[in-house]
């Protein structure tokens, strides 16, 4: 299997060049689901440890569907298949970029939640312009155990989140820890209380947000990701759905652009704009580099070749 390694302002993307399942010729959401069903063992393997690492998120690179668009993508982490990814999406054009398929200029690619710009300004910088996002609810209160009183958002930016504006813990480097603790406490009750996005749609990201750290920074968040590893970059899909909440509470115009920072200090460049009185396109600008070119080997001997697998 032939694969290109990416970060996207430390968070790294793995995207499967050639060798992965045959998924058929459905709708990206059909192959998704095929690729969840049917080949669980698969794509955990490629971004577990010990074949790959933790945070990393995996992309399958498969046709289109839709014949303006440069390629066709599905995302996964070690714990599901996942609708769209911003920081894997900038990963994916730095990467076709390395490959010579795309130059500088705009693009699209089809994900499993529809199609998506990317604008290549360099071989590293990407401007990505996601899918409509917005609100679902504001200010769900929680009881949380240990904690006590957490109120957040539930917004959709290509995957469901529970974002909380003012975070119980400090949102610094040194506290990651605690945070992805309470982060999971958080997602635990919101399970419990069976909370869901749209037509069910399972809230697996939490979001605590804190102020910035550096002078040009707007806040810095940390983002629980659905196998429980912290996301390193801003994360393109819950800064798009937070995006959706500032301009629900018009905190920040249209067009106007603000940096969001990471747990880790790395940043994005954020903006929007008006898509219905509901929902936003979001634009979300950050930088991914190669880092790897391989051949995968699976071995089937091996007994750990699904991956170390601690969550169950």
């Amino acid at each position: 299997m032939q694969v290109i390694d990416s970060h996207t302002e430390g968070e790294p993307t793995r995207v499967i060049v050639s060798g992965g399942p045959d998924l058929g010729s459905g709708s990206l959401a059909e192959r998704a689901k095929i690729l969840a069903t049917e080949h669980r063992d698969f794509y955990r393997s490629v971004v577990s440890e010990p074949y790959g690492q933790e945070a990393m998120v995996g992309v399958m690179l498969v046709e289109p569907v839709d014949s303006t668009c440069v390629a066709g993508v599905i995302y996964f982490d070690a714990a599901a298949v996942i609708g769209m990814c911003g920081h894997g999406t900038i990963g994916v054009a730095a990467t076709l970029a390395h490959m010579g398929t795309i130059g500088i200029g705009t693009h699209k690619i089809e994900t499993p939640v529809g199609v998506v710009e990317v604008t290549l300004s360099d071989a590293n910088t990407v401007t990505v312009k996601n899918v409509a996002s917005h609100r679902l609810q504001k200010d769900v209160t929680l009881d949380v155990d240990g904690i006590g009183t957490v109120s957040g958002d539930i917004a959709y930016g290509g995957n469901w989140f529970f974002i909380v504006d003012q975070s119980p813990v400090p949102v610094v480097p040194s506290n990651i820890r605690n945070l992805t603790d309470v982060a999971i406490k958080i997602r635990n009750v919101i399970e419990a209380n069976n909370l869901t996005g749209t037509e069910g749609g399972i809230i697996d990201h939490v979001i605590l947000y804190g102020p910035p750290l550096m002078q040009d920074g707007h806040s810095r968040n940390f983002v629980l990701c659905p196998d429980n590893a912290y996301d390193r970059s801003p994360c393109g899909t819950g800064s798009s759905a937070r995006l959706a909440c500032l301009a629900a509470d018009k905190r920040l115009a249209p067009g106007e652009e603000i940096i969001q920072e990471s747990t880790i200090g790395s940043r994005y460049r954020l903006s929007y704009q008006a898509a219905t009185p509901d929902s936003i396109i979001p634009s979300i600008t950050g930088q991914a580099f190669i880092t790897k070119e391989a051949r995968l080997i699976l071995n089937p001997n091996d007994p750990l070749k699904h991956g170390i697998n601690l969550h169950g």
